[in-house]
């Protein structure tokens, strides 16, 4: 049903990820103190108005979003919906994953100093709301099983 609980995890995961999505993760400071270059998931904002473009940050939260939103309505078949919620953890390690390559790499092209910002830790927050939806779903499969057998 769709009023279960983990529909709530998961509805949250996707409003997460959709504010991580619109907000700064963090900031580079250059050498000198004063110039500042915000990181958003989709680019780093220079100060001559240039853009370092990190699209592939926010296709993956995007596409982790997505696929939230989508496994809520899957709840009449929760072995898919078991597979949909590991695939989605898997896609937000690899969005950390992803997000240290871009910034070790920008690191060192601006030559500036990283400041992590707190929506950076929204991913992290979706993973662990992943992990409760999933106890959820499985333990809502152990009752089916249960009941089914106690039927024949």
């Amino acid at each position: 049903m769709i009023q279960r609980i983990q529909s709530v995890y998961l509805f949250f995961v996707t409003v997460l990820l959709i504010v991580a999505i619109c907000l700064p993760v963090g900031q580079f400071i250059a050498s000198d103190g004063a110039t500042t270059y915000i990181f958003k998931p989709l680019g780093v904002t220079l100060a001559n108005g240039g853009l370092y473009s990190t699209w592939g940050l926010f296709g993956i939260l995007l596409l982790s979003s997505i696929i939230a939103l989508g496994t809520i309505f899957l709840f009449r078949n929760r072995m898919l919906q078991i597979r949909m919620i590991v695939f989605n953890s898997v896609l937000l390690i690899g969005y950390y994953i992803v997000f240290f390559f871009f910034m070790f790499m920008l690191k060192k092209n601006l030559d500036a100093s990283f400041q992590i910002g707190w929506a950076l830790s929204l991913p992290l927050v979706s993973i662990i709301l992943n992990y409760l939806a999933f106890r959820a779903v499985f333990r809502d499969e152990v009752m089916v099983k249960a009941a089914d057998r106690l039927r024949d």
